[in-house]
């Protein structure tokens, strides 16, 4: 965080992406950078209220009044009833920060009676700094914002301006949700491995270390995931075995398809329902 920039900030919702945001700006401000910190949350990580209190922030607090920038980081379902609470802290010039899947910059505005309003995505990698969040901006929102929002927002990683809302459910379902399905890759080739003989302790360490390692692979090898899975596979070989299930009509493209379609609808219909 900028020494320069000591922007007032009232984060609502402390929870996964909110606690990973909050645990970014605790560490930039121990290294030095200006934040002041209100933050609303009534069932506080421990750990975390600790941490808070350590740095000077404001937990919970009676009495409310404007701030220069507003996160949400409630469930989409809970934004209603957060906006009552949160409407408190917004002045004339504050800007507000959704990342809460599914809600759009019209209900933002509406609701939280903003003009300058931001839709942002991250993933929950953003708890260990290796994320990715997207943001979408609204139009009356300046240059000045779009620094301070990519200042608040990188401490979970990369940041990636998108330049348009109607891609931000499509940004929900690839990289919001993404995390899961490589976890749930994970799972499954554990449990592949636990079927044909090893131990669960064995597959799952293998399985969990192989992801993991393919993932930094991937982040740090300069090459594409095409040119990566060429590499390691052999014609003939038992690669090549496994990639024959893999790519067949039934196999991972359609039904990841099918899933990332699933989750975009699923996004669309979150916004309709709290609009």
């Amino acid at each position: 965080m900028s020494k320069l920039d000591a922007p007032t900030v009232a984060l609502v919702g402390a929870g996964q992406m909110g606690g990973a945001l909050v645990r970014g700006w605790i560490e930039a401000v121990r290294k030095g950078g200006g934040l002041t910190l209100t933050v609303l949350e009534p069932h506080f990580d421990k750990a975390l209220e600790r941490a808070l209190e350590n740095v000077g922030a404001v937990l919970n607090p009676p009495q409310k009044k404007p701030v220069d920038i507003v996160v949400l980081a409630v469930k989409p379902q809970m934004f209603k009833e957060a906006a009552e609470s949160a409407r408190a802290f917004v002045g004339p010039d504050t800007l507000v920060l959704s990342v809460m899947a599914g809600i759009t910059l019209d209900s933002l505005t509406r609701l939280m009676g903003a003009g300058r309003v931001v839709r942002a995505m991250p993933n929950t990698p953003g708890a260990i700094g290796r994320g990715i969040t997207a943001y979408v901006m609204s139009s009356v929102c300046g240059t000045n914002d779009r620094a301070l929002v990519e200042q608040l927002l990188s401490p979970l990683g990369a940041v990636e301006p998108i330049a348009s809302e109607r891609l931000m459910d499509v940004v929900t379902a690839v990289s919001g949700s993404g995390p899961a399905y490589v976890f749930l890759l994970a799972e499954v080739l554990a449990i592949a491995g636990e079927q044909e003989g090893l131990d669960k302790e064995t597959a799952a360490r293998l399985a969990t270390l192989t992801v993991a390692g393919a993932g930094a692979l991937l982040l740090d090898g300069g090459e594409p995931p095409a040119t990566l899975r060429k590499q390691v596979t052999s014609p003939g070989g038992t690669t090549q075995a496994a990639l024959d299930v893999l790519q067949s009509a039934e196999g991972m493209a359609p039904v990841l398809r099918r899933a990332v379609a699933a989750a975009v609808r699923r996004a669309r219909e979150l916004g309709q329902e709290n609009r």
